[in-house]
């Protein structure tokens, strides 16, 4: 699973089979109950990955998230090395009845500013979420939410459309679930990340003490954390942002810092791996990567003036005839990728290989003559005008000649004509959710360790890409396996919803990663929190 070359990795898949009424997580763990702040020292920590904004409700990517993490307390989450989930600052959770999830809050719990954190924090953090529903923010893990009863200070009784949610534990780890401080936070609007700070609003195992916008931000162990993780092994951390994966690369090599995490060049990852000063650490990933095609702009979209269902679905499917994932795997990511032939990504209970089976040369290479006969028989003309956008920093450095590639293989035969173009993360996140991109590059990080967090994000009605897929059929099934108790049974739907929506291709996947870190001498603990719950935690790092 860990192998440097070989590009076989699998996910850790996690048992999605709660019981349907008495689920109990207990609340002892065997990690350290986090009285006291941190081990002492301090660790800088590199990394590319933007920030869009540090409020829950506001951000729903990787750059965003990373911080969350250490400074959000969850009512549960997942302990080191392990997809599973166990109360947080919770100290139970349990299916109280088929549509009620009853979670109760250790006692005592305070925010970093001495503000006490209690169930009203936690009905306000999910009700905020919901109300504001930012188009960047991740209120769609939380469509199975209906309303939230506090009948005490420690009590949180979350009440849910569809019964026996198989899901809902690991969305209550989700990015959708950071605690906030009602006493900070706006219950309408997105909250600016000075006024976060400013507010020290949080209670997770750090506080930030210091906050340049994506260009350092310093870190202080929270002496107040009684939480699942226990106590930071290092009791500051800081990190630093870089707009050149290569200045990166220079720092980690040169030992100027501690850590370097996302994202590094596939070139450069393989560099760094036979420099006797670093270690390259790989660890399970769940990361996939993947076109977005919106149903209303793309060529025959229903927007534009040549408005044709049909001739927009040969289009979609014109483009997973001819592109050549194992090429680009190789070429560009040097194996740190692997092809991805459906939504949900190999290794997870019910993924599958759809896309090799229903396009290309049915054995995942590319197929010249399907994609031909596919526009022909629509009544296509061609060369068919695609524009694709992709964006040049936050899904690393490769992104650039990963899409130049993707064009050459879409233009082979001359059945597409692709104008291919890039811009910046923070402005892209803002694009591509209101119809500006016909298609589009994106990358997925999961949530958490279920196939479902590959299709409800994706394939509900209002979903998270915002690009106009509306299937009755998919959004049923999907809606069926969240409340499916029995284990085979919900694996026969999850396979359903992909052939499904590989029939659809509202988007098309291309390659799945793997979690890669790179540390100086001397830092240990990475190989503990690049797990399967896909969180990087600083708090296990030390030196």
């Amino acid at each position: 699973m860990r192998s440097a070359h070989n590009g076989g990795r699998r996910l850790l898949a996690v048992s999605a089979a709660f019981a349907a009424t008495a689920l109990v997580l207990a609340g002892c763990s065997g990690s350290n109950s986090g009285s006291g702040g941190g081990g002492g020292g301090t660790l800088t920590i590199g990394t590319t990955d933007k920030i869009t904004s540090i409020d829950p409700a506001g951000s729903y990517d990787n750059g965003s998230f990373a911080v969350m993490n250490q400074v959000y307390p969850f009512l549960l989450n997942s302990p080191y090395g392990s997809p599973d989930v166990k109360p947080d600052i919770a100290e139970s959770a349990e299916f109280t009845s088929p549509t009620e999830y009853t979670v109760k809050l250790k006692s005592g719990l305070k925010f970093a500013n001495g503000h006490d954190l209690t169930s009203s924090d936690v009905k306000f953090t999910f009700d905020r979420q919901k109300k504001i529903n930012d188009p960047n923010g991740p209120s769609s893990l939380l469509a199975n939410l209906d309303s939230i009863d506090t009948p005490d200070d420690t009590t949180v009784v979350f009440k849910l459309k569809i019964p026996n949610d198989q899901t809902f534990a690991q969305v209550l780890s989700s990015p959708a679930g950071p605690i906030v401080d009602e006493q900070v936070f706006s219950a309408d609007k997105v909250t600016p990340d000075q006024d976060i700070v400013k507010g020290h609003a949080f209670a997770g195992q750090y506080d930030i003490t210091s906050y340049d916008f994506n260009n350092l931000i310093a870190y202080k162990a929270n002496p107040d954390y009684k939480g699942l993780l226990g106590k930071p092994a290092t009791e500051k951390v800081n990190v630093k942002y870089y707009a050149q994966s290569s200045n990166l690369k220079l720092d980690i090599q040169k030992t100027a810092i501690d850590v370097a995490y996302r994202s590094l060049s596939a070139t450069d990852i393989e560099s760094l791996d036979g420099d006797k000063n670093v270690k390259v650490v790989k660890g399970p990933g769940g990361e996939t990567r993947y076109i977005v095609f919106n149903f209303n702009t793309q060529p025959y979209g229903a927007t534009t003036p040549e408005a044709d269902p049909a001739k927009a679905l040969a289009v979609r499917q014109a483009a997973a005839d001819l592109v050549d994932r194992e090429t680009i795997a190789k070429q560009v990511y040097k194996g740190t990728y692997t092809p991805l032939y459906s939504f949900v990504p190999e290794g997870l209970t019910g993924a599958t290989t759809v896309l090799k089976d229903l396009y290309g040369d049915g054995n995942g290479g590319p197929s010249l003559d399907k994609a031909k006969e596919t526009l022909q028989k629509a009544g296509v003309t061609t060369p068919v005008a695609l524009n694709l956008q992709y964006n040049p920093d936050h899904y690393g450095p490769s992104s650039g000649d990963e899409y130049a590639l993707v064009k050459e293989q879409l233009e082979q035969g001359g059945l597409f004509k692709v104008n291919l173009q890039s811009t910046e993360w923070v402005q892209y996140s803002k694009d591509r959710t209101s119809d500006v991109y016909p298609a589009y590059q994106l990358g997925w990080f999961p949530d958490y360790s279920d196939a479902d967090n590959y299709l409800s994000p994706f394939f509900i009605k209002e979903n998270f890409l915002a690009n106009h897929y509306d299937n009755p059929e998919v959004q049923a099934l999907i809606e069926k396996q969240l409340g499916t108790t029995d284990k085979g049974e919900r694996t026969k739907l999850i396979e359903e919803i992909q052939a499904k929506v590989g029939a659809d291709l509202s988007t098309l996947p291309l390659l799945q990663g793997s979690q890669i870190a790179v540390v100086a001498k001397g830092v240990s603990g990475v190989d503990k929190t690049l797990d399967p719950s896909f969180k990087f935690r600083y708090a296990a790092l030390s030196k």
